[in-house]
């Protein structure tokens, strides 16, 4: 049986690395938001700090623009509270409870098996 981990994103550490590679290409963030059309830099700035990610459309045209692949961009998160089994999720499902209800009382912290 293997054991494959849920990926998950972790954008704090997303922004800083949107932040890192867009000084490493020379770019302030008045260019990112020219070359994306914003009328303003918030959206940039929420990106840089964690608090939204670019969407799928913008990550594509921002891999572009700084040179790297998509998921060079992205960081992700091996936290324990995001991992669940697949088995007990599915579990969950047919027993009519919510996903809220069955992380509590199965916790979070368990690896998805692959059968």
């Amino acid at each position: 049986m293997s054991v494959i981990q849920f990926p998950v994103i972790d954008s704090k550490a997303t922004g800083a690395n949107i932040a890192r590679l867009r000084q490493k290409r020379g770019l302030s963030v008045r260019d990112l938001q020219s070359f994306f059309g914003f009328e303003a830099p918030q959206a940039i700035y929420q990106w840089q700090h964690g608090q939204s990610l670019p969407s799928v459309d913008n990550l594509f045209a921002l891999s572009e623009l700084l040179g790297v692949p998509m998921n060079e961009i992205l960081v992700s998160t091996n936290r324990i509270d995001h991992i669940a089994s697949f088995e007990r999720q599915a579990e969950a499902c047919r027993s009519g409870i919510s996903w809220g209800e069955y992380l509590w009382t199965q916790g979070a912290w368990q690896n998805f098996e692959v059968a």
